[in-house]
């Protein structure tokens, strides 16, 4: 084993006093914006100047080279020494810090990927080590780079649930290219932290996990460094730094004090700033930083393809979960990069398919979606993989914090919720993914794909997978019938017709198995003389306004939608966003209106008002 040697005097004074021009940087930078959060980046200091300056291997003239180390802020509200780093580190003169917060500035008030040294955007608490575990994740399992993780994570955010979900993933994982900073500054935003400066108990559970837990003084300059030395040649489990430290550490009169978090120093940063000052030795420090191990192999995640096209039997019952399986397995075996995420659902959600043919490829996250959907982001950032992330689609509502803050990101993750609507039958409400819909069409720039069959599912996971951005996949659980030909084309935000005579009286849309419900009407309705148009939107995000207006003008302006969803936010409301400025369009909507229960999904989707039967009589009323 590696010993560590104790570093010279004059090399811990250099990083000394860069830890006080961070905090000097962090109060000028506050001051300027009048806003922000300086005693909370002083805590964390000395941290900071070790990691930047003495351990971690970077190019400072390309932050996101694929072999760097990588870094994640967690506590988020500290962007300022982040910046301040960056800039003593060479990377853009220290005199834009004054920027902070300025609306011509992406030096924001938290980071985000607008800069070119961020990874992803932080500042919604408990999230960082997530995504610290999906970049290990990668560097380990995939790129078996020598690049390291760090992930700095304040204790006040230790109390949110997904920080114990992640460190429990890391564990399991034996993610020993891993080292999680625990900045203990013993004071929250309000008040002081559960556990303030217990740090035996810090030391107890994060052992419990299965970490190597290291308790230091944060602001020992030694201490640390050969804390990140000992995580450096520690094998078989991640690394956890437990820093006892002081908010506001060299502020005097504001040290270890409450009611100073978020409060830029005003006329109190002359004096703080004098004291400072004062205790740097050396004005004009020499900065030495680790140049990375440039092994982090060359991948290409572009123009990925089915390995096969779609071969299904027309008529042939195929739910589209099924499909999706079958289709992700294929992209796996056209791109090495295609990888699965799943909370041990993945025997019903049939992501298991990918697991069969390319095991190391497969995540299982157990039942933690919220770390699951963190440690997605990770794995795709700095486009090291294609992720898919899948369980049912109810249950992505937990994750929804880490889906948005994945399109603050710019990340490109693609999820995919089985087992959505009233349609799963005797499960019952606790597992029928009624709001999905709403959710995934609410994230920005984000794509919602609504496959009816299962070759429309199989192109919708080609299509996601060379998609930026946000991508939701709805599958089913019903065995539906295959309408499309296997080599009919699609493209997000192009709709189908499958039902249309020139006599059309009204345009029902349908999307996965309301679809199949429009079909059965149509053909009810026939019998007594009544002609309808039957619509496929196949994304409900980008929605094809085009095709879904002049198609309801051929009906004389009538449009019924419906849907296995809840009303608010689903397919109707998308409808009725796309001809809102419209004239002479009217639209109805039939959806899940009321709290559904268990039953068999055929009585279900009567009872809930979205069946053929309800289709029929609502046509009736409006033809």
């Amino acid at each position: 084993m590696e010993s560590y040697h104790k570093m010279e005097s004059s090399a811990v004074q250099t990083l000394r006093d860069l830890a006080n021009k961070l905090r000097i940087n962090s109060i000028v930078a506050t001051n300027a914006s009048k806003s922000g959060h300086p005693t909370s980046c002083a805590s964390m200091a000395e941290i900071m100047s070790v990691l930047f300056f003495h351990t971690m291997r970077y190019k400072v003239s390309n932050p996101k080279d694929a072999s760097n180390d990588r870094f994640i802020l967690s506590k988020g509200h500290a962007a300022p020494i982040l910046y301040a780093a960056w800039a003593e580190a060479g990377l853009f003169p220290v005199s834009e810090l004054t920027n902070l917060r300025k609306i011509d500035s992406d030096l924001e008030g938290h980071p985000t990927p607008r800069l070119n040294f961020i990874d992803v955007g932080t500042g919604s608490l408990g999230q960082g080590i997530s995504v610290a575990c999906g970049m290990a994740y990668v560097g380990k399992y995939y790129d078996k780079s020598s690049y390291r993780t760090f992930c700095v994570l304040g204790d006040g955010e230790s109390a949110e649930g997904s920080v114990w979900e992640a460190l429990n993933f890391a564990s399991f994982y034996k993610l020993d290219n891993l080292v999680v900073i625990f900045d203990i500054n013993r004071l929250g935003q309000s008040g002081p932290a559960p556990l303030q400066h217990d740090m035996e108990t810090y030391r107890q559970r994060l052992t419990s996990f299965g970490f190597n837990a290291i308790v230091v003084d944060g602001h020992d300059i030694e201490e640390l460094a050969k804390a990140f030395h000992e995580a450096s040649i520690t094998k078989g489990k991640p690394t956890a730094i437990l820093a006892k430290t002081f908010k506001g550490k060299g502020f005097p009169n504001i040290e270890d004090l409450e009611k100073w978090h978020g409060t830029p120093l005003n006329d109190k940063a002359v004096s703080v700033l004098e004291e400072i000052n004062g205790q740097i030795r050396n004005k004009k420090l020499p900065v030495n930083i680790p140049k990375p191990i440039q092994d982090a192999p060359t991948i290409n995640i572009s123009n990925v393809k089915l390995s096969t096209p779609p071969a299904y039997k027309l008529g042939e019952k195929i739910a589209t979960r099924l499909a999706y399986g079958t289709a992700l397995a294929k992209v796996a075996a056209n791109n090495n990069r295609v990888i699965s995420l799943d909370a041990d659902t993945k025997n019903s959600t049939f992501s298991d398919k990918i697991k069969v043919q390319f095991p190391e490829r497969h995540i299982e996250c157990f039942i933690a979606e919220q770390n699951m959907v963190g440690t997605a982001i990770g794995a795709a950032c700095r486009d090291r993989t294609i992720a898919f992330v899948s369980t049912f689609a109810t249950f992505f509502t937990r994750a929804f914090d880490q889906i948005r803050m994945g399109a603050i990101s710019q990340s490109n993750v693609n999820f995919v919720g089985s087992h959505c609507g009233i349609s799963i039958g005797e499960d019952g409400p606790s597992q029928m993914g009624l709001e999905d819909i709403a959710l995934f069409r609410s994230i920005p720039g984000s794509t919602v794909f609504y496959p009816a069959d299962a070759v429309a599912t199989e192109r919708s996971v080609e299509l996601a997978a060379n998609t930026k951005g946000i991508c939701f996949i709805r599958t089913s659980r019903p065995a539906t019938a295959v309408i499309y030909k296997n080599d009919e084309s699609f493209q997000i935000g192009k709709a189908k017709v499958v039902k249309s005579s020139p006599s059309d009286q009204v345009l029902v849309i349908g999307a996965g198995v309301t679809l199949y419900e429009a079909l059965n009407a149509a053909e009810e309705l026939s019998k007594s003389g009544v002609s309808v148009r039957v619509l496929d939107p196949f994304t409900i995000k980008p929605l094809d306004a085009q095709t879904i207006i002049s198609n309801a003008r051929e009906c004389g302006g009538k449009i019924i939608t419906v849907e296995d969803h809840y009303p608010e936010g689903g397919l109707g409301e998308a409808v009725l966003s796309a001809v809102a400025e419209e004239r002479d369009i009217a639209v109805k909507k039939l959806a899940v209106t009321d709290i559904p229960r268990s039953g068999p999904p055929t009585v279900l989707l009567d009872l809930f008002g979205i069946s053929a039967k309800n289709i029929v009589a609502a046509v009736k009323k409006f033809a």
